[in-house]
């Protein structure tokens, strides 16, 4: 069973970057998909990015184009680097992981077998 570890969260100002880390315990490549997920206080999780084991990626419309998902698989961590960021991106951060091979990642949250503990990031107009 993986665990995985989030960090790299803060506070920035509007139109500032940050770039988040997820250590996981584990070898990533076990996993079909690994994926960011955000969650706003009132709000439902939502996934933000996701990368299949093969390196496709996929974005939520509101942070296409701002935000890049990768992955190192020697270091066995998954980043977010959030450039252009906006208030409306402040939220808890989660990393997920997904075990079941589909050829693609799915963007609900209950296919995620395993979740960090979550960072916070504030985005200050």
């Amino acid at each position: 069973q993986v665990q995985l570890a989030e960090s790299g969260g803060g506070s920035v100002q509007a139109e500032g970057s940050l770039r988040l880390s997820c250590a996981a315990s584990g070898n990533i490549d076990n996993y079909a998909c690994m994926a960011w997920f955000r969650q706003a206080p009132g709000k439902e999780r939502e996934a933000v990015a996701t990368i299949y084991i093969s390196g496709t990626t996929t974005y939520a419309g509101s942070v296409k184009g701002r935000f890049a998902i990768s992955k190192d698989n020697a270091e066995n961590t998954l980043y977010l680097q959030m450039n252009s960021l906006k208030p409306e991106d402040t939220a808890m951060y989660y990393c997920a992981a997904d075990r079941t091979f589909r050829g693609y990642c799915r963007g609900d949250y209950t296919s995620y077998n395993y979740w960090g503990q979550g960072t916070q990031v504030t985005v200050s107009s």
